[in-house]
């Protein structure tokens, strides 16, 4: 046992009761609340329109929370809404999660996760080799872009009301930063 506590598995996440959503980061257990109905607004906005964009190019696929992303055998995560690649498709598992790192990840701030996905998630996703991560902040009208550099996820761009958000990873997209956070 860790002078920090037990340190948890997926082995251990698998045994865990349905009734809440967890994460295990670096082997750190957290229980997450269910997310507000503006959060999932958003994240409903976001799914219909990446999907739509990524269907009809046949670039891959979009699955929304809760989805299990097995970065490894001490991390395993919700992200609200990932993005895998046509040439990646052998990471998802049709009768369980993703093992392995989405090709991206999108997480919607909430008050009670602000702080994590904007500095421990940043720095998971950068270590487990997540190409580009959204951030949507919803209080702030405004998405940030990061995208997978040397020394982890640095911000590619900030789009704030007003604007329309582009991705490098997905050429000819363009999502109004309103109408994906719209009140």
């Amino acid at each position: 046992m860790s002078l920090l506590g037990p340190r948890f598995t997926y082995e251990d996440y698998k045994l865990l009761p349905e009734d809440r959503r967890y994460e295990i980061v670096e082997g750190e257990l957290l229980v997450t609340p269910a997310p507000s109905t503006r959060h999932q607004g958003i994240l409903v906005r976001l799914i219909l329109r990446m999907a739509t964009f990524v269907e009809a190019g046949n670039l891959g696929r979009v699955l929304p929370a809760p989805t299990d992303v097995i970065l490894a055998n001490e991390s395993i995560v919700q992200p609200d809404l990932l993005f895998v690649t046509r040439g990646r498709q052998g990471i998802i598992d049709p009768g369980g999660g993703v093992n392995g790192s989405p090709d991206l990840v999108v997480e919607i701030l909430s008050p009670s996760t602000a702080s994590r996905d904007q500095v421990v998630k940043r720095k998971l996703y950068g270590k487990y080799g997540v190409r580009e991560y959204w951030i949507v902040d919803p209080t702030a009208h405004s998405i940030e872009v990061l995208t997978l550099e040397q020394g982890g996820l640095d911000t590619w761009r900030v789009f704030p009301a007003g604007s329309s958000l582009t991705s490098p990873l997905l050429p000819g997209l363009s999502l109004s930063v309103d109408d994906i956070v719209a009140d």
